[in-house]
């Protein structure tokens, strides 16, 4: 999702950068992309409303990536649970950002989710 937003990268390319060009790709990778790429207005307006004392320009592109692709889940793939959407992005949180991305993050997830419950 970065290289998508940031490098303008076509949707499969971005997907073939990551995965093994011997092994097919996973279908909910697939799934993940396109679903967050074409709700991307929906879910940037979800990640808006939960935003406090904080603008949308101001999020780091990572953490933008991140929480797209967790919102995505939480909205529009219904076999995900939220609870697990939200450790994923936290984990890559860790894995990416730092304490404070780790923070912004769940809070911004945590909200979320009580509202789509």
């Amino acid at each position: 999702m970065f290289q998508i937003a940031v490098g303008g990268t076509e949707e499969n390319e971005a997907i073939a950068a990551i995965t093994d060009p011997d092994q097919p790709v996973d279908p909910f990778l697939k799934q993940l992309v396109d679903e967050t790429v074409s709700h991307e207005e929906a879910i940037d307006r979800t990640i808006k409303q939960h935003l406090i004392n904080w603008s949308f320009d101001r999020i780091g592109n990572i953490d933008k990536a991140i929480l797209r692709l967790a919102v995505c889940e939480m909205l529009f793939i219904d076999d995900v649970p939220n609870s697990v959407a939200m450790n994923e992005a936290i984990e890559l949180s860790k894995r990416f950002g730092d304490e404070n991305t780790r923070k912004f993050v769940n809070g911004i997830l945590s909200n979320i989710s009580k509202e789509t419950k």
